[in-house]
């Protein structure tokens, strides 16, 4: 086992970035290849074998673009950087970090943060219809809803519409206490969040007061024709195909569409086809309608989250492996016990 070194310039204003409170993202990039890094006098010396010091070596440079161009260095950026490098991917972070969409109402940036993220970002900027379609955490809603508001901000559309069908988990509407609308409210409360977040609450009650923001179960599309609005579906894993369907069908001109949902996460009947399931077989041959399909990679939450998406995932796959090949066993001995009986 050969051992190398090499030195990478890093100026000091640049260092704590880069290296992180206590040293935290050092030490991750020194886990995850099994090097060493001392930092002296603006410069980086990188002590291990030398695949492991090149790789390492990509992701300093990679993080040093970013710190360069005045970007918040997070723990998600250290992860995602190391993810491409060990899928040997040469994109650069720099290139995703400069897609700014907007500004939340306290000031904070929002772009893309993965690869995935800024496909999903570029698709909604091209396309009339776009399905997003990932796991938990991976800024489905709160980019869909970015753009949605930078939209209506830049007067591209008149009006932002955002719903979500009402499906219960483990509670019966009828039985939560109050009027319809509070019943509801609960259903709605991740899209009131990211609004307020980017919008600011009085900026988004004024609007929705005047009609030009709308929070509405799906129910409600129904009979509507939606002309020059900015319309997010959200939960659409939970939409029945005929929902689906009705949903689709209200779009009229000027309007622009963001489905979003997560296929592991379905709350509707047992045997109910998901609308989002058949809408994404029945129309991925037209142009006008693209799909985003964002993975575990592209979760933005605290890195426990995609460990725990990566997991169930992986437990996933091995349960539907498990099932194709009892079914395959079954179907062997059906044939068998038939040949058995037809004397062959």
């Amino acid at each position: 086992m050969s051992i190398t070194q090499k030195a990478i310039n890093l100026p000091a204003e640049y260092e704590k970035k880069i290296f992180g409170e206590y040293d935290s993202y050092a030490k991750i990039i020194e886990r995850s290849y099994h090097v060493t890094l001392i930092s002296r006098n603006g410069e980086v010396k990188l002590i291990g074998e030398p695949g492991s010091v090149d790789r390492a070596g990509n992701v300093l440079e990679k993080l040093l673009e970013l710190a360069e161009n005045g970007a918040e260095i997070t723990e998600q950026n250290v992860n995602y950087a190391i993810s491409l490098n060990m899928e040997e991917k040469a994109e650069s972070l720099l290139e995703i970090d400069r897609d700014l969409i907007c500004h939340t109402a306290a000031g904070k940036p929002i772009k893309p943060k993965t690869l995935g993220q800024k496909a999903y970002v570029d698709q909604i900027r091209k396309k009339m219809i776009v399905f997003g379609v990932g796991p938990a955490g991976t800024g489905k809603t709160f980019l869909a809803m970015a753009m949605g508001i930078t939209a209506f901000k830049n007067d591209e559309v008149s009006k932002i519409i955002l719903t979500r069908p009402a499906i219960e988990v483990g509670e019966k509407l009828g039985f939560l206490p109050g009027d319809l609308q509070s019943k509801i409210d609960p259903y709605l409360r991740p899209l009131y969040d990211a609004l307020y977040q980017i919008m600011g609450a009085e900026s988004y009650l004024r609007n929705a007061e005047k009609g030009l923001i709308e929070v509405a179960p799906l129910a409600y599309m129904r009979g509507r024709t939606l002309d020059n609005a900015f319309i997010i579906l959200d939960e659409a894993q939970n939409t029945t195909p005929a929902q689906m369907k009705m949903f689709l069908t209200r779009i009229g001109f000027g309007s622009k569409v963001a489905v979003t949902g997560d296929l592991t996460q379905k709350d509707l009947p047992a045997g109910q086809p998901s609308g989002l399931d058949a809408a994404m077989k029945v129309l991925s041959g037209i142009d006008e309608i693209g799909f985003s399909y964002l993975t575990s990679q592209d979760v933005v939450r605290h890195p426990l989250v995609q460990k725990i998406v990566t997991a169930y995932d992986a437990y996933e796959k091995k349960q539907q492996r498990r099932a194709d090949r009892a079914d395959v066993k079954r179907k062997v001995i059906k044939r068998s016990e038939r040949n058995h009986r037809n004397g062959g």
